[in-house]
């Protein structure tokens, strides 16, 4: 086996960001809809249900009440501006407090940023107050006799300033109009202060407020994660406009927070260590920095800035004498912390003796605290990247029941009391106390084809390969398998692996070599380990291998996975199938040979439809499928964005894609690389491989129409998708010399929204195919919700889809069976995906093109400048190509 040698070397190029940049997602909000396809009508097949939704209905018996918008800038008596969210949270409350006479308006509503809300006008459009506040801690007694006893100690007043400046009038009233069948009205400014309004109410309880999610400190409500971390359920709530009217929408919701109380107990179960002596003092200073605490000697809150540079007993500070009467100068003399507070807090310090101290002043001039006396306080975010177990964990921990994720909802709406909101009373807005239960409809599953001329009619969402073959078995004569793991008999692996494939078609042969990793490999970097196995399997094969069978140490959470994947996919060409069997069972060992035949090109199984083709407007006319979809890094991370799009091969199939993966710049949604062209007039962009690869398998036919599925984007970006994306199409296909633009269908599914189907009378989920087309979707634009497949472990999500844009002409049922037969086509399983297949496998390209960016030691491939390119000020690392022997392939599924 040789190592390939590169070609195209702009394959996987980075892209510079994109002009237009990504839309901050306003909840509830409805998006701009001046290029959006308004709905044509409604579906009708399948059989009928009754579903609830977790949707509150909402009526009006004030319609005609007005809010005025107006801006407030809040600085402090220097001119600075206040940047701490609910310190201008409290600067406005007072403010309207004290100053309500001047101001004739008592009912308000602020974000917490600079817009506030008034139930009728301000005295003036332009106001300035000066507001003074005091404020007092407490502090621990001298008398040694009652250490316990708490005095008041008041801090010098504070001034503030506060001006209001006048922005507009928002009537109430386009939203009860739209609840009465008006489809005309613009009712987004109006949802944006109800929202505001639940906020405020959320966060004068005291809760945690993240975005339209509220969470209260309770321990009911928490549970144990990992490394000092605890999950915390909460509720999300956001006022939506559907066909029925307003609506509240309530859904359980979850954050991770740090687990409040002492400091050194939180840093010895986040470092997972048993005593002090093994914290890495490194990392300590990473992970505190910027959390808050409060002292024990004062009850007193400050923000970490990081750590004293020494030891408590050793770190000195200049500690200001008393004043001498006969002198106008002020003295210092130096005393370390330790001192300080045995001689002058009677605090005498034990185990935070010989640590470093908390540095909580500013960076000119720190202020520092012994451990022992600080705890972290409660509700405090935990905004970085998560290990792979944690997420496991979270994942496994906040799956709820239908029946208990109703119980939680329903129990909210008791403890909420929204009839009680001055505000919503103001503007005459009564919610009802039980949720929608509105209709539904559950569509026919698509039949399926198997090899030897087999079908089947899939039973809720799933089908089984017993006694079945593969449409299209591949046959593998040389392989091998490479162990990672000290726990996996591979020799028992390739025998069931053969004896399993044969039962489906496959004709395997044995394996060429078995290699085992060496002992002493073991601890050495992930990607070490990586190339010493390619090193071994080198010598033992003759020629390069059809395939690899890789065996892991751990499932889901191996950090040999990046590596090895970066090695066989772009280095040396070799469709790779990663295992970590923990039972080797004939389920088990036929879905890992479900992913080997569609990676080596063959398929699992077909659509009925398909083959001859039936497929309503794609049978007669070359039609292109793709799905497109962007994968960022983690929270607080810098890894690229990784855009992937898939696009359909051999027309008239619908199961059958290739995959162009690309970087972008970090938290970029919008893809900006589907067209580009150079200076040479060359275009390298991603569509022009789709579509000549389409042409290449489709018999010399070009797509005179194609259906985009578009994942990941928000409703106030569906403008961009339009205007960006598909004009970058046009132009790529234009760029072939072509005259005539394909007819285009535009689909955005979303995921990431709260509105849940329960079933009627029942504690399970709804059936697989149940489709929601009426009141709660949105009164004018043309969406759904869908639950394609089953689930039997925590409550389903439907897939939203929007429809954009439909030049092809599909009627609302022809679109929703088509939809819900391409979620029937995912070569990787036996049962339906909860989102079309397309939008799967390009999730799947991104994250395993995405893992090779997150090492250390940059790929050998890489394109000049270090393996970086700089668009702007943002250097985004270049991906390293795929080789040409698994450009083509299915290699990520």
């Amino acid at each position: 086996m040789t190592q390939g040698q590169i070609l195209e070397p702009d394959q996987l190029q980075p892209s510079s960001p994109s002009a237009l940049p990504p839309i901050a997602s306003l909840d509830g909000v409805d998006p701009p809809e001046s290029d959006i396809m308004c709905r044509p009508g409604f579906g009708s097949t399948g059989r009928c249900i009754s579903v609830l939704v977790n949707h509150l209905k909402v009526s009006f018996e004030s319609p005609d009440v007005t809010f005025y918008q107006y801006t407030a800038k809040i600085t402090s008596e220097d001119c600075r501006p206040i940047e701490s969210k609910s310190f201008r949270v409290k600067i406005i409350d007072e403010l309207f407090k004290k100053h309500s006479h001047e101001l004739k308006v008592k009912l308000f509503a602020f974000d917490g940023n600079e817009n506030v809300y008034t139930v009728g006008p301000l005295s003036q459009k332009i106001s300035d107050f000066t507001l003074i506040l005091e404020e007092s801690i407490g502090l621990s007694a001298d008398n040694s006799s009652e250490p316990t006893k708490k005095s008041k100690h008041s801090l010098a007043p504070k001034l503030f300033k506060v001006e209001f400046n006048y922005c507009h009038e928002i009537p109430v009233q386009p939203v009860a109009l739209t609840s009465e069948g008006h489809n005309t009205c613009d009712t987004r400014d109006a949802l944006r202060v109800l929202n505001t309004i639940l906020r405020q109410q959320a966060i004068k309880k005291g809760f945690l407020s993240v975005r339209q999610s509220f969470f209260q400190d309770d321990s009911r409500n928490c549970f144990e994660v990992d490394k000092g971390l605890i999950g915390l359920r909460g509720l999300d709530s956001s006022f939506h406009m559907t066909s029925a009217g307003l609506s509240l929408n309530l859904d359980v919701a979850m954050t991770l927070i740090l687990k409040p109380g002492p400091v050194l107990d939180f840093l010895l179960a986040n470092q997972n260590v048993l005593e002090p002596r093994y914290i890495d003092w490194v990392k300590a200073k990473r992970m505190l920095k910027n959390l808050r605490i409060k002292t024990s000697h004062t009850n007193r809150v400050y923000k970490i800035i990081g750590l004293s540079d020494k030891p408590c007993y050793q770190q000195s500070f200049p500690l200001k004498m008393e004043e001498d009467k006969d002198s106008n100068e002020e003295q210092f003399w130096e005393t370390t912390v330790f001192e300080y507070f045995l001689k002058h807090r009677g605090v005498v310090l034990t185990y935070s003796k010989y640590m470093p101290c908390l540095d909580v002043g500013k960076p000119n001039k720190p202020i520092y605290l012994p451990i022992e006396i600080c705890s972290l306080i409660s509700l405090q975010r935990y905004r970085k990247q998560l290990s792979p177990t944690q997420k496991i964990t979270l994942l496994e921990r906040t799956k709820l029941k239908p029946h208990d994720r109703m119980k939680a909802l329903t129990d909210a709406v008791k403890n909420n009391q929204y009839e009680s909101d001055p505000l919503l009373v103001a503007c005459g807005i009564s919610v009802e106390k039980q949720f929608m239960q509105i209709a539904g409809r559950v569509l026919e599953p698509p039949k399926l084809k198997f090899g030897r001329s087999q079908d089947c009619m899939p039973e809720d969402g799933r089908w089984t390969f017993k006694n079945k073959q593969f449409m299209m078995p591949v046959n593998i004569k040389c392989w091998a398998i490479v162990n990672f793991s000290s726990n996996c008999d591979t020799s028992y692996l390739s025998r069931e692996l053969i004896n399993c494939g044969r039962s489906k078609g496959m004709d395997i042969e044995r394996p060429y070599a078995l290699v085992e990793e060496n002992q002493q490999m073991r601890k050495a970097s992930p990607l070490a380990r990586v190339d010493a196995m390619f090193e071994k399997l080198q010598d033992k094969l003759p020629d390069q291998p059809e395939f690899i069978l890789c065996v892991l140490p751990e499932r889901k959470t191996s950090n040999l996975y990046g590596p090895w994947k970066m090695r066989s996919l772009s280095t040396f060409g070799l469709v790779t199938q990663c295992v970590c069997p923990v039972k080797i069972t004939e389920r088990y060992l036929t879905n890992v040979l479900l992913k080997i035949n569609s990676k080596l090109g063959g398929i699992n199984s077909l659509l009925a439809i398909e083959e001859p083709s039936y497929v309503p407007h794609v049978k007669d006319i070359p039609t292109m499928i793709l799905g497109m979809d962007v994968s960022h890094g983690s929270p607080g991370g810098s890894d690229p964005s990784i855009a992937a799009v898939v696009g359909s091969m051999s027309w008239p199939l619908i199961s059958r894609y290739r995959a162009v993966v690309r970087a972008q710049s970090p938290r970029t949604e919008i893809i900006d690389s589907l067209f580009k062209p150079q200076e040479n007039g060359k275009d390298t962009g991603i569509m022009r491989k789709l579509l000549k690869d389409f042409y290449k398998t489709s018999d010399g036919q070009k797509p005179k129409q194609i259906i985009v599925f578009r994942d990941g984007v928000s409703n106030s970006q569906f403008s961009q998708v339009l205007d960006v994306e598909l004009e970058q199409i046009k132009q790529a296909y234009l760029g072939l010399g072509e005259e005539d633009i394909p007819k285009f269908t535009v689909i955005v599914a979303q995921k990431r929204h709260h509105t849940r189907l329960f079933k009627v009378g029942a504690d399970g989920n709804v059936p697989p195919g149940t489709v929601v087309d009426t009141e709660v979707v949105h009164p004018r634009n043309y969406d759904f919700y869908m639950c394609a497949h089953g689930g039997m472990i925590g409550t389903l999500r439907p897939v939203h889809y929007h429809v954009l844009l439909d030049e092809i002409g599909f009627s609302p049922d022809e679109l929703q069976n088509f939809i819900h037969a391409l979620s029937y086509v995912y070569q990787r399983s036996t049962h339906a995906t909860s989102v079309v297949a397309p939008i799967s496998y390009a999730h799947h390209a991104a994250r395993q093109v995405g893992q090779f960016v997150k090492h250390e030691e940059l790929p050998e491939n890489c394109g000049e400048n270090n393996g970086f390119t700089t668009t702007g000020s943002i250097p985004v690392p270049e991906l390293p190509s795929l080789h040409k022997n698994v450009r083509k392939t299915m290699f990520f599924c």
